[in-house]
């Protein structure tokens, strides 16, 4: 087929995705803000903060894993033009994220005291435990925002998450700048004040998105009149069976970037800093990867419904190939400004502190050199899966995610990351080890998975 064929799709992908981006950049910016902030109070704070975030990207991946359930659901549905199946997805979806958001608050809040048992600088614990407590709570509002954006996705009605998330933001930062460094008049908190204004953003985030979603003619039916508490057993089991196994892959790979964040620990606060600092913007480009994942979830969900498998198929690959493209570019950046981009973490100026940030700088530019690398392999992992979801294909891709993240990737980190072997290079290249892997064996999966779908239709 010609190569005309996949790229006619670019301009409507992009369009799909891109508000997903935004919105996915934006909850990462939250953090980037926080890290920034942060970082100038000094290299232990930095290193607490990621410590803290630590147990919440454990929690936040399995309710957000949990969330994307209910977009291919919806998109099915939209597909099929069946009103009735996309709301009763979309109230039980929520229903469910509720439960799940309050459930893993108390887990977090419970299991903080595992931090004292990690072998993490007593100094980063002791400034990490109160940040922890107060964006924990924030994981409330966080995972039923997740319900709403994953519906509104699945109407491919995008852009309205994007708005709430970019809110969202401002609100994060003008509360960061007044409670972290106690401006016009507010206390000075410092990372206190960070989690903080990362709990009242969520809040309004949330509630900001129902406003928009009940003011649209087409999601209005959808979110208001909802019977919360009539539920259908099928229809819990549904969700549950989809979004179970897609909690667990995005558990596995965020577990496995959260070992790096342990292992890091263990090598002292200046290499966790530095951890902190290449994670960071890695995830910002990754986030790109996950608004074409999206779309692929969302584009292969229709036509599931339509039960056009050879138009699915020639659309997912033109995502594909467009996450690709988009991969390379961002390695390019991070190998041409590896040496540039983490000055942005650490101040320069302090004195002090300009032995411990010069290490840490030091130590980021390496970390870039791998991050450049594992772009392309995760970008391709991640719009294959949300090509899988679409399908509603998820068991074999979570066994698959394992393998390759726990079975591979970071025994790979353990072995090389030790302070006699190569340090915090060696346990990045554990994760693009794990993530290389996931990429080959997640497109082997889809590829069988759609021929053989074309090949029961015409036989």
């Amino acid at each position: 087929m010609q190569l005309a064929q996949y790229t006619k799709e670019f301009k409507y992908n992009w369009k799909l995705a891109a508000p997903v981006m935004l919105g996915m950049l934006g909850h990462t910016f939250v953090q980037f803000v926080d890290n920034v902030m942060v970082g100038q109070l000094g290299t232990a704070e930095l290193a607490a903060v990621s410590l803290g975030n630590s147990f919440m990207f454990i929690a936040m991946s399995l309710g957000i894993g949990f969330s994307t359930a209910i977009t291919p659901l919806v998109a099915e549905a939209d597909g099929e033009n069946n009103f009735n199946s996309g709301k009763s997805s979309f109230k039980h979806g929520l229903f469910l994220c509720t439960v799940l958001g309050i459930s893993l608050f108390l887990m977090v809040f419970i299991a903080e005291p595992l931090l004292y048992y990690m072998k993490q600088p007593a100094e980063v614990v002791e400034l990490a435990i109160p940040y922890l407590n107060l964006v924990a709570a924030s994981l409330i509002p966080l995972i039923v925002f997740q319900a709403f954006k994953q519906f509104g996705d699945g109407l491919s009605m995008t852009k309205y998450p994007m708005y709430a998330t970019l809110l969202a933001n401002v609100v994060n930062v003008i509360l960061n700048y007044l409670l972290i460094f106690g401006k016009f008049g507010f206390p000075e908190m410092g990372i206190v004040g960070a989690a903080y204004g990362t709990l009242a953003s969520r809040i309004v985030m949330v509630a900001f998105l129902w406003y928009l979603l009940k003011s649209h003619k087409k999601s209005k039916p959808y979110v208001t009149n909802i019977k919360f508490f009539s539920l259908e057993k099928k229809m819990i089991n549904k969700v549950i069976n989809l979004g179970f196994p897609s909690a667990m892959q995005m558990f596995f790979e965020v577990a496995i970037f959260t070992a790096a964040i342990w292992l890091s620990g263990l090598l002292g606060k200046n290499p966790q800093a530095a951890n902190q600092i290449a994670l960071n913007l890695a995830s910002m480009t990754f986030m790109v990867a996950m608004g074409l994942s999206v779309a692929s979830m969302i584009r292969v969900g229709n036509q599931k419904g339509l039960r056009n498998f050879r138009e699915l198929r020639r659309i997912a690959f033109s995502i594909f190939l467009l996450a690709t493209l988009l991969a390379t570019l961002f390695a390019i950046v991070f190998l041409l400004f590896r040496e540039h981009l983490p000055k942005m973490y650490v101040d320069l100026n302090d004195s002090e502190n300009l032995k411990d940030n010069t290490e840490v700088i030091g130590i980021a530019t390496k970390l870039l050199l791998a991050a450049a690398i594992f772009q392309i392999s995760d970008s391709i992992q991640v719009v294959v899966l949300g090509a899988l979801r679409g399908l509603q294909d998820v068991k074999i891709p979570t066994l698959i995610t394992f393998i390759s993240y726990w079975l591979v990737g970071f025994p790979v980190s353990w072995f090389l990351g030790k302070e006699d072997a190569y340090g915090s290079f060696g346990i990045w290249l554990g994760l693009l080890a794990g993530l290389t892997v996931a990429a080959i064996l997640l497109y082997i999966r889809f590829n069988y998975l759609t021929n053989r779908l074309i090949k029961l239709k015409h036989t």
